[in-house]
């Protein structure tokens, strides 16, 4: 179920579940976030970035095609700070950068990409990590965990079938193991810096309990 952050006359923030895509224009879902965003509202909405299908977290969407624009320059210039946990197999490096190019979207030329990283837990094959692309390209978080040997837990495209099949079938992680917490820009119209941020979902919550992750 979608939960409203905020709500504004310009925008507003919703934390959006895994198994829900963000708009028809991405997927051939009957039902998308922004259907279901624009009937809680009732008004018309407008994407202004993405979240995979998988991914749980922090969403925004504008109230008007000017909003529209304003919000999709600064996803483009790099003026919105993003922050995601990935749950990933192995032992990842305490903090890092990911430099390394991939498409924009599906087809498309490889583009300049950079993700920071940092290790906030680790256990014997595993880690969480609190990641942070600085670009907004297609899957980055997870290719580029993947590009270090590192690839998340639940990952139909870049991980290993079973594994995934054994953290579903012992610890009840049936999804992607990738949520994004928060999201934090200075608000366009009124030049305050603002952050919202999305808890731990049910899906992610308990599964990581079993498996013994502390956040």
């Amino acid at each position: 179920m979608l939960v409203i952050l905020h709500r504004d006359e310009r925008f507003v923030v919703v934390d959006k579940p895994s198994g829900l895509a963000v708009h028809p224009g991405w997927a051939d879902d009957e039902r998308t976030a922004m259907h279901e965003v624009r009937d809680l509202l009732g008004q018309k909405v407008f994407p202004v970035h993405r979240l995979d299908r998988a991914t749980s977290g922090v969403l925004v969407f504008a109230l008007a095609p000017e909003s529209a624009r304003v919000f999709c320059e600064m996803f483009e210039e790099g003026r919105v700070e993003k922050h995601y946990l990935a749950l990933v197999r192995g032992v990842a490096p305490e903090a890092g950068t990911i430099d390394h190019p991939i498409p924009r979207r599906e087809g498309g030329p490889r583009v300049p990409a950079s993700t920071s990283f940092r290790r906030v837990w680790r256990g014997d094959h595993l880690s969480l990590v609190d990641a942070e692309p600085h670009s907004g390209r297609l899957h980055q978080v997870r290719r580029h965990m993947k590009h270090i040997s590192h690839p998340l837990i639940g990952d139909a495209n870049y991980g290993k079938g079973a594994l995934n099949r054994e953290y579903r079938e012992r610890f009840g992680l049936a999804r992607l193991a990738l949520h994004a917490r928060s999201l934090g820009f200075v608000h366009p119209w009124e030049g305050k810096p603002i952050t919202f941020e999305a808890a731990l979902p049910e899906d992610l919550r308990a599964p990581f309990e079993r498996i013994g992750v502390v956040i």
